[in-house]
């Protein structure tokens, strides 16, 4: 499994991956321990048909708590994160869920391009630029992490 300390954006990505994967080919499952572990897990928490892990749940909570961190304390994150917003506030409104947070949006935005890109279809210029702002910005927010997790140890 993805190491979470390492790269909390790319944990998250990876967890709803297989999410979608198990949902797509239950059958996979047994294919290797991690599989059937994450398999039970959406089983008891009932997210068979949608939603996230837990797991996912409360590390994009830990992301939550960085970036209002980061916000206060940093004017150039908080500048990049503003040059963001016009294009999250879009993003969420064509979702069922337009209040969720930047950074749900952020990743919701990313993974959706990479599923586009599975599909190999094309990419807009404008989309790959809000790509790799929301990239940039997740890559803060996992540095951060990491970094709190080596002064932890």
């Amino acid at each position: 499994m993805k190491n979470k300390r390492e790269n909390i954006a790319e944990y998250v990505l990876y967890l709803w991956q297989i999410e979608d994967y198990l949902r797509a080919f239950p059958q996979q499952a047994e294919a290797s321990q991690e599989l059937h572990d994450l398999n039970e897990m959406m089983h008891r928490e009932g997210i068979l048909e949608g939603g996230h892990l837990r797991l996912a749940l409360n590390a994009l909570d830990e992301m939550e708590q960085l970036h209002q961190e980061l916000l206060d304390e940093n004017a150039q994150y908080r500048a990049m994160v503003m040059r963001l917003q016009p294009a999250l506030n879009i993003l969420k409104s064509k979702t069922d869920r337009p209040t969720m947070s930047d950074i749900e949006a952020s990743l919701v935005l990313l993974y959706q391009i990479m599923m586009l890109r599975l599909q190999k279809r094309e990419i807009s210029p404008e989309t790959g630029q809000v790509q790799q702002q929301a990239t940039q910005l997740l890559q803060i927010i996992s540095r951060a992490y990491y970094e709190d997790g080596k002064q932890e140890n």
